[in-house]
């Protein structure tokens, strides 16, 4: 007799969960590899689950990694099934720092790791999501087939052709062949040289060269907004609404900046459904988007919702674009901690980085914010960037020091004196972006500069510091830039139950090789043969723009521009 299985109690009731009977239709697990309060929190897992549900002949149940503590079988939230008992196991990840976890996930559910290991018998495993589109290879001896693109274009088109009876590898070819941004990794073979870098990647099937990722061209079609509403996680009982995809200030680090090239706004007439939708659950609002501050007419939603008690808060919004009606916003969402971000300590950083921020405007942005009645600043700043010295690293204690004068004196005519919140970031080159070349900074040396900033902050009343182990930047460095020889990394850490320094004695490539080289300018990378429309030679001349200490325009967002690639050759 099965037990059936109690749902445990941090995961509490949800507002409009689906559950289904099977009856006859494609059963898909959607797996996020992380917690249940992490997963739930993302509003790109969420919209796939809707997605996958709306379909009649499809039915979708979730899946987390569980807690510490809680029992490790992996069973489904909706019905209590077993992973292995689904058609289809669909990772849906966003960061690579979970790649581990997905290992551990699918031992835990006795699936075996490798996609080699697995027969017909075996669920369809596939996996999509930023990290995906980003760089898939140092999952791709686990994974059967990747979704490469936004899932709105790419979910229809392959399960209206998928047959869960059919004979696999036919089936994936014929996919592969027909439906776009979809990639099989097994029919993709790459080689080395003697040196260790990829010479070359090419099909060992009658398959594209390049795999075209999925791209939306009109966002004014599609809603992406929360398809449940739980408490316990980052957003409790918040109603979150997608207002774009991509960013146009094209900071040299960020990856969304470039793979989701052009910018795409949706229309504030849709935006407002979204917004009436989510106001008839709760009275909380999250805008979402890598420029909230960007959208036309953001200022009069804003406004207009505010005005009926619902409270509105931010994904991000950039210290040059805090207008009144933004700020009245926050006020009246009774914010209490509100984020700047300069990324850059001085000056020549954010040059570097092409972050078109001043040191004026982010001191004008954190007094109008205290002024506005938010007590309390969190600070971003990134260490490691490309052509740092010890000067620029010494500014970012600088600007924290002219930060917290301007929070003094506008701390004092309300009577109150919040807290600044400086988070500590070590860089990480990711690919499809100009510092693809670059390599990461030394451990050590990030460490040092951890040391100096905590040193020169910790006489300033009201400051904390927090920052990231310089350790976990390497590992995520390692996955996100790593080829298919990762792999072998992640199984040596999965047997060796997560112990990484072990690992990293033990691994059978040199990590260091993928963490700190600085790579050749025509070097081939592992994830090249993913067709994002942007131009490598116009990457490649932003590097040398951000060498030469020169910021780029921001994207014109015109079909005109032919500058990168994105709106055609």
């Amino acid at each position: 007799m099965t037990r059936k299985r109690k749902i445990p109690d941090h995961r509490p009731e949800e507002t409009g969960a689906v559950h289904k009977h099977w009856g006859g239709r494609l059963r898909v697990a959607l797996v996020y590899p992380n917690t249940y309060p992490v997963g739930m929190s993302n509003l790109g897992f969420q919209t796939v689950y809707r997605l996958l549900n709306d379909m009649d002949y499809v039915v979708c149940e979730r899946a987390f990694l569980p807690d510490r503590g809680e029992a490790r079988r992996i069973l489904s939230v909706e019905s209590g099934r077993a992973l292995a008992d689904f058609d289809i196991i669909a990772f849906s990840i966003s960061f690579e720092s979970d790649y581990p976890h997905l290992l551990s996930l699918l031992d835990a559910a006795g699936i075996p790791l490798r996609s080699a290991e697995r027969d017909a018998s075996w669920p369809l495993v596939a996996a999509g999501g930023v990290a995906c589109f980003l760089n898939p290879e140092p999952i791709a001896d686990f994974i059967d087939c990747f979704f490469i693109g936004e899932g709105e274009g790419i979910i229809g088109p392959f399960f209206d052709r998928f047959d869960p009876d059919a004979e696999r590898e036919p089936l994936l070819r014929e996919l592969a062949r027909t439906v776009p941004g979809f990639y099989v990794p097994r029919f993709y073979a790459p080689r080395y040289a003697e040196d260790g870098s990829l010479r070359a990647f090419e099909p060992v099937a009658d398959v594209p060269e390049r795999v075209r990722r999925v791209f939306l061209e009109d966002l004014s079609g599609t809603a992406t907004c929360s398809a449940l509403l739980t408490p316990d996680t980052a957003f409790d009982r918040t109603y979150l609404v997608e207002v774009s995809r991509g960013c146009p200030h094209g900071c040299r680090f960020c990856s969304a900046g470039y793979i989701y090239r052009p910018p795409r706004f949706r229309p504030a007439s849709l935006l407002a459904d979204c917004m009436e939708a989510g106001a008839a659950l709760t009275d909380r609002i999250g805008l979402v988007g890598a420029a909230v501050s960007d959208l036309p007419g953001v200022q009069e939603l804003c406004t207009d919702f505010s005005r009926r008690n619902v409270r509105i808060s931010f994904s991000s919004l950039r210290a040059d674009a805090l207008a009144p009606e933004l700020l009245d916003t926050l006020k009246q969402s009774r914010v209490k901690t509100a984020t700047v971000a300069p990324d850059g300590g001085s000056e020549r950083m954010r040059r570097v980085i092409s972050k078109g921020i001043t040191e004026s405007d982010i001191l004008t942005a954190a007094e109008a914010l205290v002024a506005t009645g938010i007590p309390n600043l969190k600070l971003y700043f990134m260490i490691g960037l490309p052509t740092e010295t010890g000067e620029d690293v010494a500014e970012i204690v600088g600007l924290c020091r002219k930060i917290k004068q301007r929070f003094l004196e506008a701390s004092r005519s309300r009577g109150r004196i919040g807290e600044i919140t400086v988070s500590l970031n070590a860089f990480v080159p990711k690919p499809v972006t100009p510092f693809q070349w670059a390599g990461m900074d030394d451990v050590r040396a990030l460490k040092q500069k951890v040391r100096a900033i905590r040193d020169g902050l910790k006489r300033i009343a009201n400051v904390r510091l927090h920052h990231e182990d310089p350790k976990h930047a390497y590992l995520q460095a390692l996955l996100s830039r790593g080829d298919r020889r990762v792999g072998r990394i992640l199984t040596l850490a999965h047997e060796n139950g997560g112990n990484w320094p072990r690992t990293f004695k033990e691994a059978p490539v040199p990590p260091d090789y993928f963490v700190y080289r600085e790579r050749e300018r025509d070097e081939l990378f592992p994830w090249d043969f993913i067709d994002h429309r942007i131009k490598k030679s116009f990457l490649w001349r932003e590097y040398e723009r951000a060498l030469a200490g020169k910021p780029s325009p921001d994207c014109p967002m015109t079909e005109t521009c032919k500058l990168c690639g994105a709106c055609g050759e």
